[in-house]
């Protein structure tokens, strides 16, 4: 991911429109133009405040380039290593914070390289040859969106490994199961937190897909029509760690699937994250109480001296908004941009560093607060059998040992459910001869299934709920997650 660098930011122009005459065209592409843009327009076609965190991948790019044209013979030995060397001592500067970003320039590709031809002349003139801007700001863009792919699938991996973590630790704990936020049947918190494991492991799997498809090079593609030098692509693209080059010129300059693909599976992550960002605020309130998060991951009121709110779960859950409005806009820019290259594309960098960014924040709150929390199980347990949670374990009893029709049985439970109700009681608390009254063939062997730990233990089948499963469960994630880091 990017680090960013000290840095002086560009000013907008303070020219007028009736000054244009007085600025020079710039000197990277003006040898068409006798006169500089107006003012406004050099404010809204200059890229250089957001697509300096380019500056990496661009000289990467450049290195590459050199290397390919010194291969074919475009450029010499000797001129190549003077491109190498200008562009490490630029990317030393830009690290210590000294490059000086000129918005004349319009964005990082010219910047660079303008500063590469003040520091060693011809020889960076040359750099350019075989090549766009167009095809340059794909391939940098594109290798920007795989590193960025890379460090989110690491904070993906990590936060899986935190809930699988707290999963085996609470594998047997039980917690009230919910469907439409009522109390449905008793589940383990282990097997609640193995479900966030689950959405993580199919988000990782779709920037692992997205990264895998975007990783061929647009470098030689020029500006829509590839180039007559006889360059080698290939060689380009291997020295980056593509997997091939593009197949067609016009779509390689103008292609930005990549970019979008990659704001959808952030919109998933995100979603995903939201969800458990809504459950941890409702396990801190009051009238559940499941789990209590740190001073380090909540804040105070200022006027109520008792309150602790869990603002980062709070602000994890908006930030999914910023992402997939980040996907949405850009999706609106494509939408009805012709063939091949058009100056909308500008607009694709800010959408992905922006949601970049949010998911990158997101996943280090979210990991920190799944570590740091504190489970109440007793609360957790006292509220696993509410709300007549083992209705269902009754209506299965009756449909195994008295051989009752699910459908009969679903009626039966339901009149012992409005009897218990009726009475203000547990259905553990009914006695035999009330039940039998209801259903004959009832026994007193029913009352053994009527208690959490026997339903939690009975929900063996493959994904279910019971201790021993959630166990195996997160001890099989540990491990593929172990395999994974090494």
């Amino acid at each position: 991911m990017d680090n960013p660098v000290t840095e002086t930011k560009p000013q907008p122009s303070s020219d007028t429109p009736t000054q244009t005459e007085a600025r020079l065209a710039n000197p990277q592409w003006g040898g068409r133009f006798a006169a500089g843009p107006a003012a406004i327009m050099a404010d809204i076609n200059a890229s250089i405040d957001f697509d300096r965190k380019l500056w990496r991948q661009d000289i990467r790019g450049s290195l590459a380039h050199a290397a390919m044209l010194a291969r074919v013979g475009l450029l010499t030995a000797a001129e190549e290593q003077e491109i190498r060397d200008g562009l490490h001592g630029i990317a030393r500067d830009i690290e210590a914070g000294n490059f000086p970003f000129s918005q004349d320039l319009e964005d990082i590709h010219m910047n660079i390289e303008a500063r590469l031809s003040d520091r060693i002349g011809e020889a960076g003139k040359r750099l350019h040859t075989a090549r766009s801007r167009n095809d340059q700001v794909a391939t940098d863009f594109r290798l920007w969106v795989r590193d960025a792919i890379d460090g989110i699938s690491g904070q993906v991996t990590a936060l899986m490994r935190s809930l699988a973590t707290r999963a085996l630790e609470h594998a047997a704990d039980a917690m009230p199961g919910f469907t439409h936020l009522q109390v449905a049947q008793p589940v383990t918190f282990g097997h609640h937190l193995l479900a966030y494991v689950e959405m993580l492991s199919r988000d990782r799997d779709r920037l692992r897909d997205a990264r895998a498809r975007l990783n061929e090079c647009p470098l030689g593609s020029a500006a829509l029509a590839g180039t007559s030098f006889p360059i080698d692509r290939r060689f380009t693209a291997a020295q980056l760690g593509f997997d091939r080059p593009t197949a067609n010129s016009l779509d390689s300059v103008s292609d930005r699937d990549f970019a979008l693909e990659y704001l959808s599976a952030l919109s998933l992550l995100g979603m995903h994250l939201s969800r458990l960002s809504e459950e941890l605020v409702l396990w801190c309130s009051a009238p559940f109480s499941f789990v209590r998060l740190s001073d380090g991951f909540t804040t105070g009121s200022s006027i109520m001296p008792q309150k602790k709110n869990p603002d980062a779960a709070e602000l994890v859950r908006a930030k999914v908004g910023r992402i997939t409005g980040d996907f949405m806009g850009l999706l609106m820019v494509m939408k009805g941009l012709p063939l091949a290259y058009a100056k909308d594309t500008q607009e694709d960098k800010e959408p992905v560093f922006d949601a970049t960014e949010a998911a990158t924040l997101s996943l280090a709150a979210m990991d920190g607060m799944i570590r740091d929390m504190t489970a109440n199980t007793d609360k957790m347990r006292a509220l696993a059998g509410a709300g007549f949670a083992t209705a269902t374990d009754l209506a299965d009893w009756l449909v195994r040992v008295p051989r009752l029709p699910f459908r009969t049985a679903h009626h039966v439970t339901g009149r012992l459910v409005g009897m218990a109700e009726a009475k203000g009681c547990d259905l553990a608390d009914l006695t035999l001869e009330e039940m039998q009254g209801v259903e004959p063939q009832i026994d007193a062997s029913i009352f053994d299934v009527l208690t959490v730990e026997s339903s939690l233990a009975s929900r063996t089948s493959e994904g279910g709920t019971a201790p021993e499963n959630v166990a195996r469960a997160a001890g099989l994630w540990l491990s593929r997650l172990e395999e994974n880091a090494a």
